[in-house]
């Protein structure tokens, strides 16, 4: 028989045993305790109790969870072929190319960068303010 849906407290133990500490949660110190999600549904995601939160802050805010298009849309690709960017595949150079369509110029004569985090967006960032540095400052200040 299949184990039924992790209480709070094991999926909290099972995450304290598996994830690096630096990894922290949102609400990990309200006096609710963490928010132990179940699933999301357009803007809203929901608790083991079944109570809906509205999500400001995951990045699927423009498209919303489980948006059946993107889903669909999802499902096909990775069901043909699921890689990154580093191999030569028409798909990804036709949405560089949908995507500079939408900006202004001269934008629009640019070239896109694909990054699949946050953190590998700054990496870029600061290779990129590297390689434009013509002063040889070996500095950087990032501010939040």
């Amino acid at each position: 028989a299949a184990a039924g849906p992790l209480t709070t407290d094991e999926n909290l133990a099972l995450r304290k045993r598996f994830l690096a500490p630096s990894q922290k949660m949102h609400y990990d110190g309200s006096e609710a305790g963490p928010l132990h999600l179940t699933r999301g549904r357009g803007a809203y995601l929901y608790d083991t109790d079944g109570a809906a939160h509205l999500d400001c802050v995951n990045n699927v805010a423009h498209v919303g969870h489980a948006h059946p298009a993107v889903a669909a849309a999802v499902a096909a690709q990775v069901s043909t072929l699921n890689t990154n960017t580093r191999y030569l595949h028409p798909t990804v150079c036709e949405l560089a190319r949908r995507l500079l369509d939408t900006m202004p110029a001269p934008l629009r004569d640019g070239v896109v960068f694909f990054v699949n985090s946050g953190s590998e967006a700054n990496d870029l960032a600061l290779r990129l303010a590297r390689a434009a540095n013509t002063r040889g400052a070996s500095r950087c200040l990032v501010v939040e």
